[in-house]
């Protein structure tokens, strides 16, 4: 029991008392003694645990308050460095006298007088002879002084009235671009430079970019980048051409169209430059500068319809059979021949636009193939077209319309001709439709003569 009243017991020890009691009394185990010493031992335990944890936190609370003074060398070891948790502190809103957020006043809002603190009366004084005194009070001719809101916001203010007239006087601007040519590679460097006076069909100005392309082949095509909201857009970009030999630069056409990008909508052309490198002097290696007007893309339609009336409209080779047990009509369109000049380069696009009317309406529509850069292109491609009222159907209330058009990648495409042929036509294309109805299942073929 001496060993109980110090507190400090081990396992053996509890082994000793049980085997003192068994010995005290043999024949009857004493239990609730066991379980007595047992719960005993576990609170002791419990104790001297909860003892060892004080102990631990009472070190580290000394050691947080370790001075660096109280140490020899003044310096604090790494084990010994514990950095209390910061507190935190309250978010202030910001009082009247400072401003997070400023602002800007409405340019269209009258303005009204900035309130300016009191100050004290100033002794008056003599301005000196050849001017105003800066303490003197501000004259009435003398505009009212702004407040710091409207002074901040007509200092950012872009000057749009100076840098970008909005009144161009009808004109498209000048497009400014450099040339250079290099023997040793057999290269045409174009330098895109800037545009300038372009007109201002928006508010805040077009999206302009430039595209460019080397005629009559078509095949070199760039653009540049899109420069926003300017009417004088610089872009200083170069494009290098490989492959041209010094004697194929005569016959090259620098063909510039200027558009405004959209992103909702399909593009809008504001205008074109085409400049033939015929009538310039390229020497090796120099730059040569040039600037261009920018021409509407409207005059460009204008000045073919008037080639198209003087030159005529070309001719196209059709042949058509009938078959009346099928109730079906055979178009075989072959060529055509002397089409107008529909491009800068002097060629044209073409394609042909076919449809069937019955009783003066469209019921079937068909289209030939586009031929690239020619004026007398060769289709011979076939179409079929089934008329109604079958088996009974004849060719009385029936026509055939078609259309030769110059197709485009960047404008609609412009109708070269027009061919209309059926017993309510005239000339060779009446005698034609007559001649296939009299001889059906033969394929008749006939030029004939396109219209406006």
């Amino acid at each position: 029991m001496k060993m109980l009243e110090d507190g400090h017991m081990s396992a053996a020890d509890v082994g000793v008392i049980i085997e003192s009691v068994k010995k005290s009394n043999p024949d009857k185990t004493n239990w609730p003694l066991i379980y007595f010493v047992a719960a005993l031992v576990f609170i002791l335990l419990c104790a001297c645990t909860c003892w060892v944890g004080r102990a631990k936190d009472v070190i580290l609370d000394k050691l947080c308050k370790f001075d660096i003074s109280d140490t020899p060398g003044g310096k604090r070891s790494p084990e010994m460095v514990f950095m209390p948790p910061r507190r935190a502190t309250a978010v202030r809103s910001p009082g009247s006298a400072t401003h997070y957020l400023r602002k800007s006043p409405s340019p269209t809002a009258p303005t009204a007088p900035a309130a300016q603190p009191p100050q004290p009366p100033t002794p008056p004084q003599n301005p000196p002879s050849g001017g105003n005194s800066p303490r003197t009070p501000t004259a009435p001719n003398e505009p009212t002084p702004l407040s710091k809101e409207l002074a901040d916001a007509n200092a950012t203010e872009k000057p749009k009235a100076i840098q970008e007239p909005e009144t161009n006087d009808g004109r498209l601007g000048d497009l400014h671009f450099k040339l250079r040519y290099e023997n040793e590679k057999n290269a045409l460097v174009v330098s895109v430079v800037s545009c300038q006076g372009l007109p201002g069909r928006e508010p805040a100005g077009p999206d302009p970019y430039v595209k460019l392309q080397l005629l009559p082949d078509k095949q070199h095509k760039v653009k540049t980048r899109v420069v926003r909201k300017t009417r004088c857009p610089v872009y200083d970009e170069d494009f290098t051409f490989y492959g041209l030999a010094p004697h194929q630069l005569a016959g090259i056409t620098l063909h510039f169209v200027v558009l405004s990008f959209d992103r909702y909508s399909r593009d809008e052309i504001i205008g074109e430059v085409v400049s033939p490198l015929s009538s310039l002097q390229l020497q090796s290696g120099e730059a040569m500068a040039l600037c261009r007007e920018i021409q509407p893309r409207s005059l460009k339609s204008d000045i073919y319809f008037i080639q198209m009336r003087a030159a005529g409209r070309g001719e196209v080779l059709v042949s058509l059979c009938w078959q009346p047990a099928a109730a079906r009509l055979t178009v075989v369109l072959l060529k055509a021949r002397n089409l107008p000049k529909m491009d800068v380069t002097g060629l044209a696009d073409p394609y042909v636009k076919m449809y069937l009317l019955y009783n003066g309406q469209r019921i079937a529509k068909k289209k030939t193939h586009v031929k690239k850069r020619t004026l007398n292109p060769v289709f011979n491609e076939s179409f079929v077209f089934e008329v109604p009222a079958a088996p009974a159907a004849t060719l009385d209330h029936v026509s055939l319309e078609l259309l030769v058009l110059d197709w485009d990648r960047v404008t609609k495409n412009e109708v070269i001709g027009r061919l209309e042929l059926g017993a309510e036509g005239a000339g060779s294309a009446r005698h034609h439709w007559r001649e296939v109805q009299a001889a059906p299942r033969r394929q008749i073929a006939d030029w004939h003569k396109l219209r406006e």
